[in-house]
């Protein structure tokens, strides 16, 4: 009987028409060295001809490998999770590996059941996503896996974790200015106590001191992540330093509000005052008017270099310390030459 052409084809069928074993076809398949390497060029012909295409669980089962992974996070409804996740599995998917998901919502007693779930699944290995890009403790003792932290770094320096460059953000942010000929730039950014508001702010001040510059406003203001502290920093800003010719926010959210103030004030947006933010976040960078400059993070390709990362480490590759993922420019009207 002829096989129906929508039937997948079975390893028993490329064993029989290889001649050999079920046992001896998976061995050639999978590489293993106990095989004749005529027996494995005759099994790997026939499983071409008749495109086989092995199973990814028997694969597993063979390979003491369950080809899954799990990635466990504190924020998914925030908006930093999910484009780290599809980063994740577009980079697991070219690695035929799927992503068991587990959102702990910030409960370390819901996160410990999470990973006992996720352990008991047998994953491969663990991603662990940060809900800000921030210093937290390391799991790694208590998950007998490889894990890789992403968006958020582990306080173990022998873990491996994937950050946002936020410094480097920053510089790029401060040297766009500087190229367009701004020298009263101001600092808006939010809460003080985030890692990320202090290394951008950090970045723009390093630039600044290259230049031979001070920071308008005499340091940066710090506050809510949020329009109305863009709104109230701003006003504040320019009443202190009417000469304050650029604004740069730490948040796409921030520099919304300051647009709004600067409108208020009769201040041109950017003729009079050049304004960028941060994040590329696009429900306020692109609704801006005009539409605003900002950094993005590039939160997918954070995702799938954690996923890669943690790939490498799977096939004995294991690296430790920080990556430190760069963001790039998104230069809008916000931002152009008046």
């Amino acid at each position: 009987m002829t096989r129906r052409p929508s039937a997948p084809v079975t390893l028993t069928e490329v064993a029989r028409r290889a001649g050999v074993s079920v046992a001896t076809a998976s061995k050639a398949l999978n590489a293993r060295p106990d095989v004749a390497p005529q027996t494995r060029t005759r099994v790997l012909a026939v499983a071409e001809e008749l495109s086989f295409q092995p199973n990814a669980l028997a694969r597993g089962l063979l390979s003491g490998s369950s080809r899954t992974v799990g990635l466990l996070t504190d924020e998914l409804a925030g908006r930093f999770a999910i484009p780290v996740l599809l980063g994740v599995e577009n980079a697991l998917g070219d690695g035929e590996m799927s992503v068991l998901l587990c959102d702990a919502r910030g409960d370390a007693v819901r996160r410990r059941q999470h990973i006992r779930t996720l352990l008991a699944r047998q994953v491969d290995g663990l991603i662990v996503l940060g809900d800000r890009n921030d210093v937290r403790a390391s799991l790694a003792g208590d998950i007998p896996v490889p894990v890789v932290y992403a968006y958020g770094q582990s306080d173990d320096p022998g873990d491996l974790s994937v950050v946002a460059d936020d410094v480097g953000g920053a510089r790029l942010a401060a040297e766009h200015l500087l190229a367009l000929g701004r020298r009263r730039i101001a600092h808006i950014t939010g809460e003080e106590g985030y890692r990320a508001a202090r290394d951008r702010a950090a970045g723009l001040l390093a630039v600044l001191d290259a230049a031979g510059l001070p920071l308008a406003g005499g340091r940066p203001s710090y506050g809510a992540w949020s329009q109305r502290w863009g709104r109230q920093a701003t006003r504040m800003l320019l009443a202190a330093d009417p000469g304050v010719d650029a604004l740069f926010c730490g948040s796409d959210q921030i520099a919304y509000g300051a647009i709004d103030a600067l409108h208020d004030l009769g201040r041109r947006v950017p003729d009079d005052v050049a304004v960028i933010g941060y994040d590329n976040w696009e429900i306020f960078a692109t609704e801006s008017r005009p539409p605003l400059s900002t950094v993005d993070l590039d939160l997918e390709r954070l995702g799938a270099t954690a996923a890669r990362h943690l790939i490498a480490a799977l096939e004995g590759e294991r690296r430790t310390g920080v990556v430190r993922h760069p963001g790039r420019l998104v230069v809008r009207d916000s931002t152009a030459p008046g």
